[in-house]
């Protein structure tokens, strides 16, 4: 998923804790915004590495620290995204998580199987 495209607010927001949730459980809603949160986080992160791996060079040392403008600018960028948090929510809003609970679906018991 494009995350530099989506539509979710970049400072925090007040919601209403009902609005969340159709069964009545914010437990089970929070987990799934954490677990979300934590994916778009690794992706975001895993991303901007390979961006600025670009930029490394073999021989780093202190004295040769150089101030690549377009590395400032990408990091910069990836600073002013939305939290992970705020897009998780707001692809749950907008309905784009799906999640499924194994402990609510009905057990599907196993049929012996003779070896005749």
């Amino acid at each position: 998923m494009d995350y530099k495209k989506t539509k979710a607010p970049n400072s925090t927001v007040t919601r209403d804790v009902n609005a969340f949730t159709n069964d009545g459980n914010i437990y089970e809603v929070i987990n799934v915004l954490a677990k979300r949160a934590n994916q778009i986080g690794v992706d975001l992160k895993t991303e901007l590495n390979q961006k600025l791996e670009e930029f490394a060079t073999a021989t780093d040392s202190l004295e040769e620290v150089f101030e690549n403008r377009e590395q400032i600018e990408i990091s910069k960028f990836y600073e002013r995204l939305p939290k992970p948090g705020l897009i998780a929510s707001k692809e749950w809003e907008d309905g784009e998580i799906y999640h499924r609970n194994p402990a609510n679906e009905p057990k599907i018991e196993e049929k012996e199987i003779s070896n005749d």
